[in-house]
């Protein structure tokens, strides 16, 4: 039987082709096959290995090797300090969508139990984020697939989220009427033909996908903001690192005022920022 601290060496090794996170997903994966925290690890380096974790372990090295995502094999991804469930059916969280939670809060400064709606919202990390930094918002959560919406519900019941109200469907379509301080939204901005998507094969492809252009859900929820904002509301859309330029475009053609645009801590200009008239 091989030690905790010699498994994690080997499965670094087999994940190298992963890139430079392979240490940290190999005690990722070693914490989970164990069932335990990677701090439990580092705590007991010689304690040997089952044979049924050995195997657990090579199953999982050779999921990963193929391409799935390491939170799909967990089942658990960190969004903002918080865990949260995320299966097939949803998005990774990734750590630059955080930005949007930050520019979200500031935007939020000196307002009193304000409306926020969250578009497309996938596994829940951004309504959940603001809901518990803000539990005095009152937030709509939309998304039009039924397994996603199941599991950014379950979500906020474990996050003991139930200010954050979920609702069916696509876009703003279910809101006729209603009026918020702050729409935001992650929406797909891949371009169809970009080879992007095939490495990101493993994640539903209708949360990725822009169309021929990447911006077709972008066109359509910058159009609909005005309509639902209320008076010097704001807007925030999280966008891919070149389209920057065509997303302030866009929130200036639907008649948002201010449209500027924010980079991740990569350096990337990843969020577009925008108010409506007021």
């Amino acid at each position: 039987m091989t030690s905790v601290a010699a498994t994690l060496e080997a499965l670094t090794r087999t994940l190298a082709p992963v890139g430079a996170g392979a240490r940290l997903e190999a005690g990722v994966l070693l914490a989970h096959a164990l069932g335990c925290s990677r701090a439990a690890l580092l705590a007991d380096p010689a304690r040997p290995l089952t044979a049924a974790e050995d195997a657990t372990l090579a199953a999982f090295a050779g999921r990963r090797l193929a391409g799935k995502p390491v939170a799909y094999l967990t089942g658990r991804r960190e969004f903002w300090s918080l865990e949260f469930e995320v299966t097939p059916a949803v998005l990774v969280p990734r750590p630059e969508t955080e930005l949007l939670v930050e520019l979200a809060l500031r935007a939020l400064t000196g307002r009193h139990a304000p409306a926020v709606l969250d578009l497309g919202t996938g596994s829940g990390a951004l309504a959940l984020a603001l809901a518990r930094e803000r539990p005095d918002a009152a937030i709509v959560a939309v998304e039009r697939s039924p397994e996603a919406l199941a599991v950014a519900r379950r979500n906020a019941a474990r996050l003991g989220c139930d200010q954050v109200r979920f609702v069916a469907g696509s876009w703003y379509e279910p809101l006729a009427g209603q009026r918020f301080a702050l729409v935001v939204a992650n929406p797909p901005y891949i371009a169809s033909d970009d080879p992007a998507l095939l490495t990101l094969r493993h994640e539903p492809r209708g949360a990725l996908d822009g169309g021929a252009d990447g911006l077709a859900a972008l066109r359509l929820v910058c159009a609909g903001a005005v309509a639902h904002l209320q008076a010097g509301g704001t807007l925030i859309v999280e966008h891919g690192a070149t389209q920057g330029p065509a997303v302030r475009a866009l929130c200036r053609n639907a008649g948002l005022a201010g449209a500027a645009t924010h980079r991740d801590l990569a350096g990337h200009e990843r969020a577009t920022q925008a108010a409506a008239p007021g």
